[in-house]
């Protein structure tokens, strides 16, 4: 079974990212390549406590209810996500990509390196649930561009 922190399965990851290029393209949905690896590095930097997500009850409460569900299963297509995590500009796309690699690569250092085990959103987080919701996002983004 694939984990984001074993190693092996680390590089796998990191290597698809590498696939990437300035001229990717979605399968579906709007964000340009920049965007999503942007998207992707703000999304995983909440394990480690470096990005801020404002959760009002309601949402956080709706978070709870579907995380079960969620997390063991594929992410689909067009989901809804936090304003925290959009990006409309544009970014170097090198640069991007670098600060998703080194965002992964921590992950293979073990679960010490995650700081938030209750998530603005999901609530109550184990190690377990951050490895899942990380490399099953991870891997929705970058099944998203074909890689």
């Amino acid at each position: 079974m694939n984990s984001i922190y074993n190693k092996t399965s680390n590089e796998v990851m990191i290597t698809r990212i590498n696939s990437l290029t300035s001229e990717s393209k979605p399968l579906w949905g709007k964000m340009t390549v920049d965007q999503m690896l942007r998207h992707c590095t703000s999304a995983a930097n909440v394990a480690f406590g470096t990005q801020d997500l404002r959760v009002n009850f309601l949402m956080r409460f709706l978070g709870k209810s579907m995380k079960t569900k969620i997390f063991n299963s594929a992410f689909k297509k067009n989901s809804p996500t936090a304003k925290e995590f959009i990006f409309t500009d544009t970014k170097d796309f090198n640069q991007s990509k670098l600060e998703l690699i080194e965002c992964v690569a921590l992950f293979s250092q073990g679960h010490q390196i995650i700081k938030v085990l209750d998530h603005p959103f999901w609530g109550k987080m184990t190690y377990e649930d951050w490895d899942k919701l990380v490399w099953n996002h991870l891997d929705h983004h970058l099944n998203q561009f074909g890689v």
